[in-house]
């Protein structure tokens, strides 16, 4: 039996979605509603993906007994709103990244997924790619040796985008990309929790991260080094030193395709979109996708891929960062 899809959102991270959905088997996934904000742009999205039914509320997706998962798409100041109508309703949530806007925000999603028995799970899809896996296996097999320093850096220029660059609409080059840095850095250290965490940062006239540097350091003397920025281009990549030697996760580091071990290549190539992307590589949301139905069919309520501990560790690094640093959003004062 396929899995059942309901999009919550119309915007550019949901027509991507459905556009990797739709390289997967149809009698594995489903997209059958989809939720806007208006009904106008909601059969908009319909019509352009070839969904049977179109809400123009998402209160009315709540009450559609078809699906078995929402995928939560809209911008991330509403995620702790939406998907405590989802949740509450008792709805499987996928939530894009990040979860929510802070720590306090994010425990009351986890919650309510608790309370109301429900699947929920961060949408950081970079734990779902293949690349991801390997490195986990290398590391388990110790092929680089003991893990010392960990690199990660990711900048676009975003700066002409209201959405990176508005405090109200949780702007910032920490919460848009930065995310991808840090928990590229928990997942090579398993989600330890560091033993101390220094930023710095420039702050944007709105007052959000033009660019911030985040320093983590390990027990054992390890130590990650997060850099990110929203004003120009950075190598987008990521490398883990190791005693033995070096994997490099290649650009695009946070939806990678390009293995480099040692100085050798592997690559991972991904399917090619049937309609044009917003963003690259857009078509590897589909191994998150397949991530969910794995979850679902095995009666799960979490993933082990990114867990709903991984993501409360996650955010509370942000939190510290960002107080470090001093981004502060509405939502850190309710």
């Amino acid at each position: 039996m396929a899995t059942r899809w309901g999009i919550c959102g119309a915007g550019n991270i949901s027509h991507d979605f459905c556009v990797a959905l739709k390289t997967l088997s149809h009698e594995d996934h489903q997209i059958v509603a989809v939720a806007a904000r208006s009904l106008e742009s909601a059969k908009k999205f319909a019509k352009t993906h070839g969904i049977p039914t179109a809400y123009g509320s998402y209160q009315e997706l709540v009450k559609d007994a078809n699906i078995d998962v929402v995928y939560i798409g809209v911008l991330h100041t509403h995620h702790l709103q939406v998907g405590l109508l989802f949740l509450n309703a008792g709805k499987n949530v996928l939530c894009e990244k990040p979860f929510a806007m802070n720590l306090r925000e994010v425990k009351h999603l986890i919650s309510a997924a608790r309370e109301n028995n429900v699947f929920l799970m961060e949408a950081v899809w970079s734990r779902c790619f293949p690349v991801y896996a390997e490195v986990g296996r290398l590391l388990s097999e110790n092929t680089v040796g003991e893990v010392k320093m960990v690199k990660v850096y990711f900048g676009l220029p975003l700066l002409d985008r209201e959405r990176a660059t508005q405090k109200e609409q949780g702007g910032g080059a920490l919460m848009d990309i930065g995310i991808y840095c840090l928990q590229f850095a928990l997942m090579v250290f398993k989600e330890e929790r560091p033993e101390s965490i220094h930023a710095t940062g420039v702050l944007l006239p709105s007052g959000v991260d033009e660019s911030m540097v985040v320093v983590l350091k390990f027990s054992g003397n390890r130590m990650a080094i997060c850099a990110c920025t929203i004003a120009c281009d950075l190598p987008n990549d990521a490398t883990i030193c190791g005693s033995k030697g070096m994997i490099r996760v290649a650009h695009p580091m946070h939806c990678p395709t390009t293995l480099e071990v040692k100085g050798k290549e592997t690559e991972f190539p991904l399917p090619e979109p049937g309609l044009p992307l917003n963003f690259n590589n857009s078509t590897g949301l589909r191994y998150e996708a397949e991530e969910v139905r794995r979850c679902l069919l095995k009666g799960l309520k979490e993933s082990i891929k990114m867990s709903l501990t991984d993501s409360e560790l996650l955010i509370e690094i942000m939190d510290e960062a960002r107080r470090q640093v001093g981004v502060v959003y509405e939502q850190d004062s309710q």
